[in-house]
């Protein structure tokens, strides 16, 4: 099971399980057999009934609206980009790499593709594909080793999360 202490995990668990779509969640127990890896772990296999099994790392930022427009931080560290294109050429060809920004949101007057709620909360679930990711990615701080997109780009590439399943 994910690590239900971080809201952002079990929403993306629960938005699975209520679709029905079989997974995996990378415990520490699992994580464990990969110990020799040294390589930082991913949050779930996702095994997709239409297409390439996904290796999902799951990026939750809070991104309320009360602006007219509302920042969506599609940060992440250098080592995630590294490892998990690591873990892809492991898994083989058979699976993609995905990370998963989950974004807490304010209730949607009318939900998008997405969006999905959970215990009172609002996510919206935007997936984007590593390679895609990687291209298209800018350092943003040298001293925290952590890369992002720029908004454009994270526009046009990154999909609802239903659109991958």
């Amino acid at each position: 099971m994910a690590d239900r202490s971080i809201h952002y995990e079990a929403a993306f668990e629960a938005y699975l399980r209520e679709r029905g779509i079989p997974y995996v969640a990378v415990d520490e127990a699992k994580k464990a057999l990969f110990s020799t890896a040294k390589l930082k772990s991913f949050d779930f296999v996702v095994y997709n009934p239409k297409g390439l099994n996904l290796l999902v790392d799951v990026k939750g930022r809070q991104a309320h609206s009360r602006s007219a427009r509302p920042s969506f931080q599609t940060w992440t560290t250098e080592r995630d980009v590294e490892d998990l294109m690591q873990w892809e050429q492991v898994f083989g060809s058979n699976f993609k790499a995905v990370f998963t920004f989950i974004y807490w949101i304010d209730p949607p007057l009318t939900p998008e593709p997405g969006m999905f709620e959970f215990r009172g909360k609002w996510y919206w679930l935007m997936g984007i594909d590593l390679s895609d990711y990687r291209n298209h990615m800018r350092r943003r701080s040298v001293k925290w080793e952590t890369v992002s997109l720029p908004m454009a780009d994270f526009r046009q590439l990154a999909r609802p999360i239903d659109q991958w399943l």
